[in-house]
């Protein structure tokens, strides 16, 4: 009975911390600060301190995905041509790939580039990439090999953005129309 209204109460929790300002949802103070280290598209061992300075938007996925992955990336690319060049060179996206089997640096790198230059492929081991959504929340599990050995990833499709110190500011979802997240993330990133 308690486990039915566990999610209701969840939500208004939540509407609680919400900063009616935001047209996405506010995580401020309820998600942990941007915070990792992994290894970027060009092979390079990064942090998050890596990339302070600018807002960051966060979204994991992997490059085999037929349809979550490039429609989200789509949508955040579509988004950030909204701004002008000055703007939107102070915001950056980082692509965390939950299939490091298959997402290497340099695979991530053409995957990634399709999208523009704002966004930024990441991996890492298993261990770092299982601390970092669970960090996050996020849950991710891999589907059976087929005969060829390929196989799905089901994921999370929550997209986060931090605030240029790297704290944890709003959680994007693809429900989120498009002029929601154009001005949530203009006044993230203008507020700085």
């Amino acid at each position: 009975m308690y486990k039915c209204f566990l999610p209701l109460l969840a939500s208004l929790w939540l509407a609680g911390c919400s900063d009616t300002n935001w047209r996405t949802t506010d995580v401020s103070e309820v998600m942990p600060e941007l915070d990792f280290d992994l290894v970027d598209e060009n092979g390079h061992e990064v942090s998050a301190e890596d990339y302070r300075g600018k807002t960051t938007v966060l979204y994991f996925g992997y490059t085999h995905c037929p349809d979550v992955c490039p429609i989200t990336l789509a949508g955040l690319a579509a988004a950030l041509r909204k701004f002008d060049e000055p703007l939107r060179d102070d915001i950056q996206v980082l692509f965390v790939s939950v299939d490091p089997a298959r997402d290497t640096p340099a695979i991530l790198k053409r995957y990634t580039d399709v999208f523009g230059p704002q966004f930024i492929g990441l991996t890492g081991d298993i261990a770092q990439i299982d601390a970092l959504t669970n960090r996050y929340r996020i849950a991710y599990e891999y589907g059976d090999k087929d005969s060829a050995g390929n196989y799905d990833v089901s994921h999370s499709s929550a997209v986060f953005a931090f605030d240029p110190r790297g704290e944890a500011r709003l959680l994007i979802r693809d429900s989120d129309p498009q002029a929601n997240v154009v001005a949530d993330l203009r006044r993230l990133t203008e507020k700085g």
